[in-house]
């Protein structure tokens, strides 16, 4: 057994550590996290009344729910002997937990007037007049179902503040009450996580000694471990989708909202149609401009239905102005294959293509983010990596598209999928696949395999059926390329040889394309007369689309907010809220938590060390790659801000861009850039190094600069994973968790009540 120099076995080296942290954590979990129990121990739990002071703004059911007639009286009033800082609220027989659906897009909460019981409750407790701030509990959740009282008082008032009509599934408020004990495991598993990311990335660790080995069985093994937890974090989605669909609703005097859009997409493609098959107003096909918000709001208001909100609408007939290829590679496949089995066949969930393709998104992510890490820095460390993975996660903002689980989200990840294999097979195409037989020999140039080559073209390509702005990725073959491409430049001599590859490179990227791009260019003609009209046009939204754009007056404020919008910290959780981002004239504004710096704060401090490694990004001949990549994020971002204002989910067209031009400079803070761009460390075995003696920064030299070079990093990119997370309860988000699913909010924002 190995040992350290102390002479211990390296088992005990690392054993003794994870003991003593998760010692802490349990500690922690047992004491000051569950302060409620301890501070609540000495409780009488007696109440001075069975049953409480009702208001009259409130009136028993049978079934012993209570319904709020009059906003204006509905309390509850109970008197406490002062034993215990906490009050509990005992849900009635009626409360049904289940009633809190985990969908996306059925609202859990029951309307006013329905003839089931809320599944959370919005209150306000007062103590002996005294008013403190209103909170929200879940029969769900019990832990939330215990409030604490702000001062020892006599009396104690809970308002609830839900609308009248509604059912409330409470019995009664309990004073003096005594808080159980409770071990959060997914608390305790968050503080065990981040403790171990701290350990992994600490300065010192054990990974900033292990280089970077493509070839390493177990390395290779570590990465399918991680590919394996992917997967069942994905399969768990896909087994929450498929029990919980996404559908339609339609509320009386107002759009029809469908959120199977891309399945009814495959079926009018099975069926060999281009518009969808849902039925059409007869007022609206008459009307003189169907576009007009105005003109559908007064149809709405004479009862006329359904009209689709986010659909196409041209000549009659509904279209998708989504992308066509994820309903022509996953819905219609889907359809054909569950017909042999169910007459008719079953509809694809969204949620199911899309924890498919984010899947797809974080393997082939991963996998080029490790390409480029080795292309730019040989040598760099397993914390470099992993520091890089983070980073693109967060930045690339594919928290947002988890999260969302829409239709809307489809074509983002589509895209992000396609434009990462397409990256990665090209960065590969002049690594070892070059050397084999199937490669273009250059007499002036490095050879390149051909079929990464058409492998990368037709992913790229494919962005044209999905997310068109992801093409722009095409312009990262010139960088990369280049050294072949200047050979056929004026005044180069090149050789035969050189025509010859340079004709076959060019068809091996070009022919692919084409046969992506003309079937879809053509099945838009069909549609609208014009390859290159997707329809976006003629959708049926907040504004007459085929009129607006975003007024230049907004363009500086949206790019600003785009860049460097700040956070907006609360006292409460999750600790964050949107942002309010005021324009001069009226734009589409998604509510948002931050721009990109403030969601991973990483970028900056990386993005300015982009002058410290121009010479080694040359060395390595990726200068131009990065710059091309900024400047494709920087083209994306000013053409999402004119075409469609400033939303959030629209950061992923280029946050992904910036991200992985940050990894770039990644080495060269981390003092890992010890490479003077030679070719040294190209080969497995070199790559194997830890470190090296060629030309390292001048703070590598200085180990306490290096030191605190890593701390800065690890903080921020453990900042951008915190906020990441936070970013997924804030309220007033689309798709907020307080209202699709209040349940999963309360049951983490209770993790943080400890008092």
């Amino acid at each position: 057994m190995s040992t350290n120099k102390h002479g211990l076995p390296l088992r005990r080296r690392w054993a003794v550590p994870a003991l003593l942290v998760t010692l802490v954590v349990l500690l922690l979990e047992a004491g000051p996290l569950n302060m409620p129990f301890w501070s609540s121990f000495g409780a009488s739990t007696d109440s001075a009344s069975a049953l409480n002071e009702m208001g009259p703004g409130l009136s028993r059911q049978d079934d012993g729910t209570l319904r709020v007639t009059d906003q204006a009286g509905a309390y509850l009033r109970v008197r406490s002997d002062g034993s215990s800082p906490y009050v509990r609220v005992d849900p009635s027989t009626a409360a049904t937990p289940g009633l809190a659906s985990h969908t996306r897009h059925a609202a859990p909460r029951k309307a006013s007037g329905s003839s089931g019981p809320l599944a959370s409750v919005h209150v306000r407790m007062d103590v002996d007049g005294k008013a403190t701030s209103s909170k929200t509990l879940s029969t769900a959740v019990p832990q939330s179902l215990y409030l604490a009282m702000p001062c020892r008082g006599r009396t104690v008032t809970l308002w609830v503040e839900e609308p009248a009509g509604s059912d409330i599934p409470f019995l009664a408020v309990r004073a003096n009450a005594k808080v159980p004990f409770r071990f959060e495991t997914g608390r305790v598993a968050a503080m065990l996580l981040v403790a171990l990311l701290v350990a992994a990335w600490w300065p010192g660790s054990r990974l900033w000694r292990i280089g970077l080995d493509t070839s390493s069985v177990r390395q290779r093994a570590a990465f399918l471990v991680f590919a394996l937890a992917l997967v069942a974090l994905a399969a768990s989605r896909v087994v929450s989708a498929f029990a919980n669909p996404s559908g339609s609703f339609h509320a009386p005097g107002g759009y029809t909202y469908d959120f199977n859009q891309y399945g009814h997409l495959a079926d009018s493609l099975i069926a060999g149609r281009t518009t969808i098959d849902l039925p059409v107003p007869q007022e609206l096909a008459r009307a003189a401009d169907p576009y007009d918000p105005q003109a559908r709001e007064a149809l709405l208001a004479h009862g006329v239905s359904p009209i689709y909100w986010d659909y196409a609408f041209h000549g009659g007939h509904w279209y998708s102005y989504f992308g066509v290829l994820p309903a022509l590679l996953l819905f219609a496949p889907f359809r054909i294959v569950t017909s042999w089995f169910v007459p008719g066949g079953r509809m694809l969930p969204a949620g199911v293509a899309v924890a498919l393709l984010l899947l797809g998104v974080a393997a082939f992510g991963s996998l080029l983010v490790i390409r480029l890490i080795g292309r730019v820095a040989p040598r760099a460390s397993l914390a470099t990596v992993s520091l890089a993975l983070a980073l693109v996660a967060v930045g690339s903002n594919a928290g947002y598209l988890a999260f969302r689980m829409n239709f809307y989200v489809i074509p983002f990840a589509a895209s992000l999928l396609l434009s990462t294999m397409g990256l990665w097979f090209w960065l590969g195409a002049a690594g070892p696949a070059s050397r084999r037989r199937h490669a273009l020999v250059f007499d002036g140039a490095p050879p390149l395999s051909w079929p990464h080559l058409t492998a990368g073209a037709l992913c790229v390509a494919a962005n044209f059926g999905c997310r068109p702005t992801f093409v722009l990725v095409a312009l990262l073959a010139l960088p990369l390329f280049w050294p072949q491409i200047r050979l056929a430049l004026p005044g180069r001599q090149a050789t035969r040889r050189d025509v010859r590859s340079i004709v076959a490179a060019c068809c091996a990227m070009l022919l692919p394309a084409l046969v992506v791009v003309a079937p879809l260019m053509a099945y838009n003609q069909v549609r609208f007369g014009s390859p290159l009209d997707f329809g976006e046009r003629y959708q049926i939204t907040v504004a007459d689309m085929t009129r607006h754009h975003t007024p230049l007056a907004d363009l500086p404020a949206v790019i600003g907010y785009y860049l460097f919008l700040p956070l907006r910290a609360t006292h409460a959780f999750p600790f964050l809220s949107i942002d309010p981002a005021p324009l001069p004239s009226w734009s589409y504004v998604e509510p948002m938590v931050g721009g990109l710096v403030a969601l991973c704060p990483a970028l900056v401090c990386l993005l300015a060390l982009l002058p410290r490694a121009r010479r080694r990004l040359r060395g390595h001949g990726m200068l131009g790659f990065v710059w091309t990549l900024l400047a494709s994020a920087v083209a994306l971002m000013i053409l999402d801000a004119m075409k469609g204002g400033l939303g959030w989910r629209y950061m992923v067209d280029f946050g992904w861009l910036a991200s992985l031009a940050t990894v770039a400079t990644l080495p060269s803070l981390l003092g890992e850039d010890a490479d003077d761009g030679s070719g040294a460390g190209d080969e497995p075995q070199d790559r194997a190094l830890a470190t090296a003696s060629l030309r390292e920064p001048w703070w590598a030299h200085i180990g306490w600069l290096r030191y605190l070079a890593r701390l800065l990093v690890m903080a921020l990119v453990l900042a951008g994973l915190a906020i990441a997370f936070m970013a997924l309860f804030v309220p007033g988000r689309d798709d907020a968790l307080t209202g699709t699913d209040p349940t999963l909010f309360e049951r983490v924002q209770d993790w943080f009540r400890i008092v």
